[in-house]
């Protein structure tokens, strides 16, 4: 055999040995490269940094079924309500005009607007239809009772959606109203449901319930 023979034998069998090694390696690439999205959709770390986009739009967008209805725009809509104080805000809120009838009914537009810092579970107009139309004239027609029970309805000061899960908390009115519930879904005093609910205005956080709160 002349040299040149020996160097391509030579050539074959290390070729023959590194092969096997070539196709592993390529083999474990292929296989780090298919892992690799499977692991960031099921790292800790990723789906945590999701987590709290999510926790973001629960707690800091509006939320709840009525929501749909409110104006996309102007005054009435959600950006719009967030540049008013409060009772400002619930007049442009077409849902809402009843409670507005009874707030100016009852005097309290300035001593809203002026608050600070304040939760208020405002009754859609049809919360207030729920109440037979002789007892609500009543109402409406007595400024003390009307003013305990609008103030009954405030909370001095912001709440967000974390602490309705399972609160207590003293009102305007002195008496007590409770909070239960989780994710968009909680109820006041167990029976007013928040259909509208961490709508931001300029001095309050409103959540629109379905039902009238009554103190006892």
């Amino acid at each position: 055999m002349n040299s040149i023979q020996i160097r391509r034998a030579g050539i074959a069998v290390a070729a023959a040995v590194l092969l096997p090694f070539s196709l592993a390696a390529c083999s474990d690439a292929s296989s780090d490269t298919k892992a690799a999205p499977g692991a960031a959709a099921g790292d800790p770390a990723t789906t945590g940094g999701s987590t709290p986009a999510g926790d973001a739009m629960t707690t800091e967008q509006p939320f709840g079924p009525a929501c749909a209805g409110v104006p996309r725009e102007g005054a009435g809509s959600f950006d719009g309500m967030a540049k008013d104080p409060v009772a400002t805000a619930a007049s442009n809120n077409p849902a809402l005009s009843t409670l507005v009838t009874a707030v100016k009914q009852a005097g309290l537009v300035d001593t809203l607007n002026n608050a600070k810092d304040i939760t208020v579970f405002a009754p859609t107009n049809d919360a207030f239809a729920k109440i037979p139309k002789a007892d609500l004239d009543k109402v409406l027609a007595d400024k003390e009772l009307l003013t305990k029970i609008l103030t009954y309805h405030v909370v001095g000061r912001k709440l967000t959606p974390k602490q309705l899960e399972n609160g207590s908390f003293e009102t305007l009115q002195k008496g007590m109203v409770t909070t239960k519930g989780s994710g968009e879904a909680y109820k006041v005093n167990n029976t007013a449901g928040v259909v509208c609910g961490n709508v931001k205005t300029a001095n309050a956080d409103v959540y629109i319930i379905d039902t009238v709160l009554m103190p006892k």
